[in-house]
């Protein structure tokens, strides 16, 4: 399998949790990038980190490298590779899958060893394009 090109997005974001019934806050929706996963038990929401949200946890100082795409879904195995890679490395990961890409963040601070695991499993690293 071809490795894959990863671009490191500049802003820094947070994970919040939220109860199940608590309605998403407008301001979410005017963020230039923002996840949004509803179960029965609770509502989880990344948006960057400039936008504060009255929570009920929330965990802050992540990275967010996006896997370059769009990916089709007969390529298998691409987040499980990532993440093995970096499991490997004891680095935690919040993962996050679209139609079209996925996106794994990682902490601040592990930044430069998630690149430097990455990169000796020869993914190719890259500044997210303007």
């Amino acid at each position: 399998m071809a490795r894959m090109t990863l671009a490191i997005h500049p802003a820094l974001y947070t994970i919040h949790s939220f109860s199940a019934d608590t309605p998403i806050p407008a301001e979410v929706f005017q963020q230039p990038m923002y996840f949004i996963g509803k179960t029965k038990e609770e509502v989880s929401v990344v948006v960057p980190s400039t936008l504060k949200l009255n929570s009920l946890e929330q965990e802050d100082d992540w990275r967010c490298l996006e896997v370059l795409g769009p990916l089709g879904f007969s390529m298998t195995g691409i987040l499980a590779n990532v993440s093995g890679t970096l499991a490997d490395e004891d680095i935690s990961i919040f993962a996050i899958s679209t139609f079209d890409t996925d996106y794994i963040l990682v902490k601040s601070n592990t930044l430069i060893a998630t690149v430097k695991a990455l990169k000796k499993k020869n993914y190719q690293i890259i500044d997210y394009p303007n």
